[in-house]
């Protein structure tokens, strides 16, 4: 039985997914049941694995309710499953291209599972003890407003500014300081990747949808 080439995309991305999505998972319940809130791990000098919890926006950004973002989340990744599979079903579209789409996917996907399961079967970690599995509906939320752990802090550059710098001399100054989680990277790495590697693609099939919708 030959098996054709848009499956074996399909089955190429699906395991990415599943590989993102298990690595992801894996840490963020592992952090969430060793460390309190505000814990941290020193690797380096300039690498933690720090515990932070947010409403669920890349690197811990906040702007909107976690039920809102969730529910937005959720649609744009049956958005970018359902083009997802329709992509891989053309030919002239590289493999490259499908897996690092794949990443994109799998890390909303992971950030998703936070925010709509971690309420409903984590206890709430109140800073003196980790937080422990529970029953599912004992946790310490609801559905869909669960908190996205996060945990990888790199300070590569921990410093201040000099003093001759108009405005903000003197100021303590960190890069990187964003705390970010693994499906956060995957989002990030794939979807830049996209863009550098992969434009004329994506030039060509917003161009094709535009044509199909004109």
């Amino acid at each position: 039985m030959t098996i054709s080439i848009a499956t074996k995309k399909k089955l190429a991305a699906l395991t990415v997914v599943l590989l993102i999505l298990c690595i992801d998972q894996w840490l963020k319940v592992w952090v969430k049941t060793t460390l309190c809130p505000g814990e941290s791990i020193r690797l380096a000098d300039w690498a933690y694995i720090a515990f932070v919890e947010n409403k669920g926006m890349a690197f811990g950004m906040q702007f909107v309710g976690t039920l809102m973002l969730t529910v937005f989340r959720l649609l744009a990744v049956g958005l970018l499953a359902w083009a997802m599979w329709r992509i891989t079903a053309k030919e002239h579209v590289k493999w490259g291209f499908v897996l690092l789409l794949a990443m994109v996917l799998a890390g909303a996907m992971g950030n998703i599972i936070d925010n709509v399961f971690y309420g409903l079967i984590f206890t709430d970690s109140n800073g003196l003890t980790p937080a422990s599995l529970v029953p599912i509906g004992q946790g310490y939320g609801s559905l869909m407003e669960g908190r996205v752990v996060d945990m990888f802090y790199f300070p590569i550059i921990d410093t201040n500014w000099p003093q001759w710098v108009p405005i903000v001399g003197g100021d303590h100054f960190v890069f990187f300081s964003p705390i970010f989680n693994f499906a956060d990277a995957a989002i990030s790495t794939g979807g830049a990747l996209l863009v550098i590697c992969y434009y004329k693609t994506l030039n060509q099939l917003f161009a094709r949808k535009k044509t199909d919708t004109d």
